[in-house]
């Protein structure tokens, strides 16, 4: 269990505080570079050299390489962020969130109360 798990008590969930803000600066600024649409492209084609534009360290970097979304959030990512970055890349909220869940999105999809949603 993480220091921030267990100050808050809530396993399996990481709260978006001061400590966890200050862990993620990096990514959640370079996300948010993405509301621009000449910065999506320059992401989009050269992924490495945009990240290293931000100081991203090389564990944060992974989780992008991978689409770790559960990992962006345990490195700092705050999901309003890292939404960006999954709409640049092609991921809406509902794939984010079962890969964070690790289930499968129709699996996921059938937990929740939204007929036709994608």
């Amino acid at each position: 269990m993480s220091d921030t798990q267990e100050r808050w008590g809530i396993p399996g969930t990481y709260v978006f505080d001061l400590t966890l803000s200050r862990q993620g600066y990096a990514i959640n600024k370079m996300c948010n570079s993405l509301k621009f649409d000449e910065n999506r492209e320059a992401f989009k084609a050269d992924e490495e050299a945009y990240m290293e534009r931000y100081g991203l360290s090389e564990e944060q970097k992974q989780a992008i390489r991978e689409r770790d979304w559960l990992r962006l959030t345990q490195l700092g990512g705050n999901l309003f962020f890292f939404l960006k970055l999954g709409a640049t890349l092609g991921y809406g909220l509902y794939t984010i969130g079962a890969q964070m869940r690790g289930e499968s999105y129709e699996q996921f999809m059938s937990t929740r109360n939204v007929p036709g949603a994608t």
